[in-house]
């Protein structure tokens, strides 16, 4: 942020979550250009998703204005005539701040808030903010503060005494010494490492915890989706996990992980995981990475779509976008149109159209049988049926294959109990030295 910066989203490079309180709300002017192949529609969509990521932040949108561009200009992203005219209009909102939907160069955002008097922020920037504040746990506030000091870095610059250089050496031969803005960039590349070995550390308990989840050979099932599309909440439906649940952008950013009972009987570990978004900057990818990483891990991704959502399948796009991004596009998903209560026939229609899909309301629980039993169903799809003839001393195997796998039929014979019995792969193998034809 630069030191013109008015209130705005708060200052990075502290603690994550540790931003000034607001005692108001900012004004905003909301800025989006139109390049090929998007459309006005497109821009605007978007623009109204940057609205409601402005007012979770804590500001409002007082006016907005649209262009269409070939391309963005290299200075100021809008052109010098559009500046001219976005400054006035600043002027008759009484604007704080402008904020633009797409990132800007440092040097765009310079020369921005040179022209127009005031701060200039982008979309990456207002996801941050908003990051931050919803982040609780000790990962989670690493994570963050990780994402912001990597966008800030760059961003770095200073006026008048902060430009100044500091003497070096000793006596009367001194050198020029160093400016400020190298201290505070030397300052953030030290934060920097000490939080990457910090994730580093989490990230390494992290895949302790993964290899002992897949010992136990309980299938793993993720659940994702565009934030504020009831994740959280589906999540406390199906297992009581008590999780936040706040109708806003990003309201939980912690993974959750509760044993679920299907009706079939098998156990699995359901998981909640982070909101995605239409132009999730990359920072918060790079950064979340480790906590994603169970995302890439699962057997089954339960995909939660906002069934009363403008654009559903936009939103769609914009999660595989980003499960494509942290390795996860291969795996394996159960698309579900969440918000059923609020129109039952539209909720209805989408899942018809979207082959294999579940409509359900996650907050009256209706349809969750049947999202259980499409669960159950997508996770033995996955599994082979197989013949086994375990001896009768070997009741440890028995108990296993119990345990482990859905035991289909049980019969006794001369030779031992022969089980015929759906196992995955992982499970099949273990127990390979009693597998008939």
């Amino acid at each position: 942020m630069s030191d013109s910066h008015r209130g705005g989203f708060g200052e990075f490079g502290g603690e994550a979550g540790g931003l000034i309180e607001r005692a108001f709300r900012e004004r905003h002017v909301l800025v989006g250009v139109t390049l090929p192949p998007d459309t006005e529609d497109d821009t605007e969509r978007s623009l109204d998703e940057l609205a409601l990521l402005v007012d979770t932040a804590g500001a409002d949108e007082v006016a907005r204005t649209v262009q269409s561009r070939g391309a963005p200009d290299p200075a100021t992203y809008i052109g010098g005539g559009k500046v001219e005219e976005l400054r006035v209009l600043c002027d008759a909102v009484d604007a704080d701040t402008v904020v633009f939907d797409e990132e800007l160069s440092p040097a765009q955002q310079r020369n921005l808030e040179k022209s127009l008097g005031r701060t200039a922020i982008d979309r990456t920037a207002v996801i941050l903010d908003i990051f931050a504040q919803n982040a609780h746990s000790q990962e989670g506030k690493a994570q963050v503060e990780l994402a912001q000091l990597r966008y800030q870095l760059p961003r770095l610059r200073g006026k008048g005494k902060k430009l100044s250089q500091q003497a070096g050496g000793i006596g009367t031969r001194r050198g020029p010494g160093e400016t400020q803005l190298e201290v505070d960039r030397r300052r953030i590349e030290r934060r920097l490492h000490k939080l990457e070995a910090d994730l580093r550390h989490i990230t390494k308990a992290r895949h302790t915890q993964n290899k002992a989840r897949r010992r136990s050979r309980l299938h793993t099932v993720a659940i994702v989706g565009y934030t504020n599309a009831g994740k959280s909440t589906l999540l406390n439906c199906l297992t009581d996990a008590g999780v936040l649940v706040e109708n806003r952008l990003f309201a939980t950013l912690d993974a959750t992980t509760r044993r679920l009972h299907l009706p079939g009987g098998e156990t699995i570990l359901l998981t909640d995981t982070v909101g995605f978004i239409t132009k999730l900057p990359h920072q918060l990818v790079e950064a979340f990475k480790s906590t994603l990483d169970v995302v890439a891990a699962a057997d089954l991704l339960v995909h939660v779509v906002d069934s009363s959502s403008p654009d559903p399948d936009a939103n769609m796009v914009a999660v595989d976008a980003v499960l494509n991004e942290i390795g996860a596009r291969d795996v394996p998903q159960l698309v579900v149109f969440n918000k059923a209560d609020l129109d039952d026939e539209r909720a209805a229609k989408l899942a018809a159209d979207h082959d294999g899909s579940v409509a359900v309301s996650a907050r009256t629980a209706e349809g969750i049988p049947e999202l259980l039993r499409a669960i159950a169903d997508r996770l033995r799809a996955m599994t082979t049926v197989h013949e086994l003839l375990v001896p009768y001393e070997r009741g440890d195997v028995l108990a296993s294959l119990h345990r482990d796998g859905e035991v289909l039929v049980e019969s006794a014979t001369e030779a031992g109990m022969r089980v015929r019995a759906r196992l995955d792969e992982a499970s099949a193998t273990h127990w390979n030295d009693f597998v008939v034809e």
